[in-house]
This record gives structure tokens, sequence and C-alpha cells, in this order.
């Protein structure tokens, strides 16, 4: 066996390559006897003294960091936003092409764990100036009023410290300013002041599809709000934004600015009243002072360290990394719920195959809407949840198939070769809070040697009751629409939960105004906070919360 091939098979001392160059040999043996030089990069640098005070740092610019930091700092406040990725030009950086948009992905590793562990990357959070908003697929229902008290309604779960009247002025003015196009009146829930400020996006294939079947048992269904422009739209601070050229493409970024990321919304608008954007910037430190109030944060910025002081800070870094800078800062665990809590939405899928060429990567990927399951009757699990029809990508769904059929080599390509006749609908519903289910820190780190997460969930028998539930109800809905070769793929979406609100420091992190109980200048602000999942996307939701963050904030800090 050749020396090179020996340490390829698992030898721990692989024989030494011999070296036939005289000159080369001469060479390392001077190397070899030369005493080792001490190099900068050996001792740690000294972390520098910060250069100024803010009024506010917000670490990540997703849904929850970047409307309150456009609210602050049109409040006058001197605002920094800390950023782990890079600021991206939709234009030149957002490819029809899957494999090459991983880069909007959070890739750091993450350990899952659980019966049910969770897939992270792009099925649950994002980097880069917009976060998460920058690949979400822009589907922005509003959560129904008893959404947010489902132990009221059922003794289980956890209840909202807020009511949907407190929120529903905040879920109007982000409706109105990012440009929602949905059906007017929406038939679920209470009426409301405004309807959406554009008509729905068109139904692609996969929507009239639902609705013939949806329609043969009964079920209604409705156009969907999305947050993506069905006609141009003027936008404060950034101008018109053009319309949806349903490329299908959401989840790999939207190279147009119709979806309403908050690159092309909340971000502009910050920056115009003189926020500072700062991209790759990781922060690794926060600092407190004598009274145990947030001091500074430390950060990398392209590889050097920065430490930065403020009066207050916004957490808003997403239900991962929020717990995880919390618990390695050992910040607001007071309460012992940091981690806790975590809840992921039933995501189910059920796909079959059509006829009529479908083609599903045209259109807005959740074109269609029904909550007539919200509470279903006579149901044996707690709360409930939303059908809506699903566009997929295709390399994306070739991974499903595989994992789901367990179809591999020629029996895959076979069942590709029919992917423009292919349809689908998911489920977005309930999940209760569970003891098993929680975010940790692990002994193993990153290559920036911090310690990775690791999520533990496990689907409960609640979960696993609504899912056989609506898997039924979505098979029926195929059969009645013509599909043939019917099959289900069990998922579950978004992290949800792991720094909670609530009504005392006893059970929860922050308080109903994403305050921290136990550090009086730190706020949160991402679905960490959820006290339960919702049975809705919670993108909208969350850009709801950051705005009455931020509005809290400004009346008590007057």
């Amino acid at each position: 066996m050749p020396d090179e091939e020996i340490a390829e098979e698992g030898v721990i001392s692989p024989a030494a390559p011999t070296v036939q160059d005289p000159l080369l040999r001469d060479l390392l043996a001077e190397n070899e006897t030369r005493p080792a030089a001490e190099t900068p990069q050996e001792k740690p640098l000294p972390v520098p003294k910060a250069a100024e005070t803010v009024d506010c740092i917000v670490i990540g610019l997703g849904a929850g960091g970047a409307p309150l930091l456009a609210r602050l700092a049109q409040a006058g406040l001197k605002v920094v936003a800390l950023e782990a990725g890079p600021w991206h030009n939709p234009e030149k950086d957002f490819a029809t092409d899957e494999k090459a948009q991983d880069f909007l992905f959070w890739n750091d590793e993450r350990l899952a764990a659980g019966a049910d562990p969770l897939a992270m990357g792009k099925n649950n959070s994002g980097t880069g100036v917009g976060g998460s908003t920058l690949h979400y697929t822009a589907y922005t229902p509003r959560p129904l009023p008893d959404d947010l008290h489902i132990k009221r309604d059922f003794g289980q779960g956890e209840d909202w410290p807020l009511t949907y009247e407190d929120l529903a002025p905040y879920y109007e003015e982000v409706e109105q300013f990012i440009g929602v196009s949905g059906p007017s009146p929406y038939p679920w829930g209470p009426s409301r002041p405004k309807g959406y400020p554009m008509a729905a996006l068109p139904l692609n294939s996969a929507a009239q599809l639902m609705v013939r079947g949806a329609e043969k048992l009964g079920i209604k269904t409705s156009p969907a709000p999305n947050a993506a422009l069905s006609a141009r739209y003027y936008q404060e601070g950034v101008g018109w934004r053009e319309a949806c050229t349903n490329r299908g493409f959401c989840q790999a970024g939207c190279s147009n600015g119709a979806k309403s990321s908050m690159d092309v919304t909340f971000i502009p608008l910050a920056v115009k009243h003189g926020a500072d954007i700062r991209p790759n910037s990781y922060v690794t430190e926060i600092e407190r002072n004598a009274k145990g109030e947030v001091a500074a944060v430390v950060y990398t910025q392209n590889g050097e360290t920065h430490r930065l002081a403020c009066k207050n800070l916004f957490l808003c870094a997403g239900s991962v990394e929020t717990p995880r800078l919390l618990l390695l800062n050992e910040l607001a665990l007071t309460s012992g719920q940091v981690g806790r809590n975590l809840m992921a939405h039933p995501g189910l899928q059920v796909w079959g195959t059509f006829p009529e060429e479908v083609r599903p990567t045209k259109g807005i990927p959740g074109s269609l809407i029904s909550q007539d399951t919200h509470r279903p009757k006579n149901a044996d699990f707690v709360g409930g949840y939303l059908l809506q029809s699903i566009g997929v990508m295709p390399v994306t769904f070739s991974g499903q198939v595989a994992r789901g059929r367990k179809l591999w080599g020629q029996p895959l390509r076979d069942y590709m070769r029919q992917f423009n006749h292919i349809a689908g609908i998911n489920i977005l519903g309930d999940c209760l809070p569970h003891a098993d289910n929680y975010l940790e820190l692990s002994d193993e780190k990153d290559g920036r040697q911090v310690p990775k997460p690791r999520l533990h969930f496990t689907a409960q028998e609640n979960e696993q009751r609504m899912n056989v539930h609506a898997e039924k109800i979505m098979r029926d809905i195929w059969a009645a629409a013509g599909a043939t070769d019917i099959w289900a793929f069990q998922r579950y979406a978004h992290v949800i939960g792991t720094a909670r609100m609530g009504l005392s420091g006893d059970d929860a992190v922050v308080d109903r105004n994403g305050r921290a109980f136990d550090v009086p200048n730190l706020y949160i602000c991402d679905n960490s906070v959820f006290p339960s999942a919702l049975s809705v996307n919670p993108a909208l939701t969350i850009m709801a919360l950051s705005l009455r963050t931020a509005d809290k904030f400004l009346e008590n800090n007057k």
C-alpha cells in the first residue's frame, strides 16, 4: 500500500513521505533545528476600549430588529445595529438558483436532538441585513384573537400577556407600510378598520387545484395575505417598489424587491433617519456594570474586535442565537426559562400528482389559505391549524422525496420527471411547550470557539394528533381535486419560544413590553418571546411586536 494512502485507512501516525529533492531536504532540516518564533497571533489581543456610547444597540436585523431600529432612529436616538451577515445587493446577489443561494441561511452548525430533530439552515433562520426575511416566503396572515389565550380555552399551553387588541394597530401599521397583498375583507377573524393595501396576488396552479378540491368538501378558502406587491407601491424611505413577477423563488431571495423583506422596507427607513448599520458584526460578549445593567457589547467585524458602549440593548437575534447569547453571557437567567419552552410549528405536507401541468415553482409559494381548521369541531387535540397551498423549488423537493419516500437513484429520477405535475398543501399548527423541548449550550465548539447550541425537540401527543387530523383532510382535498399518488411528508418549521414573555419574572424572561425582568436596560424582540406558537406564520407578529416594543420603550424613557 502506498504511504500516502495510510492516513486514509485510519493509521494514527502515517509514514512520512520521502523528500527526493536534496535542496528541499536541507531547508526542511534547517527549519527543524531553528527555534520557533513567537508570533503576535499566538497572544490574545486585548479588546479595545469603547470609543463611544450610543443610546441603543440592536443585535440582529430581521423581522424583530429592523422595525424597532427604524422607530428608534425616527425618534432621534443614536442607534447602531449589529448584523452577523453581510449587506446583499438583491439585483446582483439573488439568483434563480437554489444551491447558489445557500449563503442566505444561517449555516453555522447547530446540533439537533430528540425524537423529531429540527432541521436548521433554510428551515429556521437567515443571515444578512434583513435576517430570515431575505428567504421567507412572505406568508403573513394575522393570528386570530383566541390564538393568544390557548390556556384559558383549553387548560394547556400558555397565554400571552397581550391581547389581540393590543397588537391589532401594529398589524395594520406593518401591513400598510411594507405592502401586504391580500383579500379585503378577510374571511376569518374580526372586522378591520382598513383592508390590505393591495389586491391579492394571482393564484398559482397548486392554489387553483386546492380550491377545486376544498369546494367539493365544503372547506372555505381565500387568496392568502402575502408580503409581496401585486402592484407598484411607494415605500417611505425607499421610493417606488416594483410588483412581484411571480418568479416563485422567494426562498432564494427576491431579486426585484417586490417581496417585503426588511432590507427593502424598515432598514432603508432606519438609515434615512440616521441609524448606523454594521454588517458582518458577530457579537461575542455582552458586558454589564456594577448595577447589573448592560454596559457594552463586544463584537468582531471583518476579523477585528470592537467594543461598543450603550445605554440600552435590544436583542433580536432569533430564537436560537438570542438564548445562546443569554446563556453564554449568563444574562437574564433568574427565571430559569432561557432556552426552555422551545416550540416548532407542525408543518405536515401532502403531495399529489395531477394530469394538468402545475409548474410548482411559479407564483408566490403560498397563494391560498384556509383557517376553517383553526378550531376544528370534535378534535382530539388542543388548538388548531391553517391550511395553505405550497409552491416548491426542485432541489428542495427532491430532498424531501428522498427522505419521505426513500427513493434514490433511478427511482428518484423517474419520480422527479413528474415534477411539473406535482402540487402540495401543508398545515401550520399550534405547538405546546413541553419540558422535553429546549435549547442548551453543547460542549462542542464552532469555528469561532463558541459553544454550539443543541436543540431538543420531540413532537408530543398533541402535535401527533394534529398531524393525523390534518393529513386526512389534505388527502381528501387532493383526492377530490383529482390527484393520484398522494403521499405525506412530516416536518416542523420555525423555532419559537426560548425566552418567553409573561406577567412575572418567576416564569418568564421578559415582560409584556419585551423588557427583561432582571436586566432593566435589556429588551428582547423576536420569536423567542412567544409564549405560545400561534397557528400562523410568525413574521407579521414579530414585526408588530417590534414596533410595540419600541413604542413602549420610548414612552417609558421620555
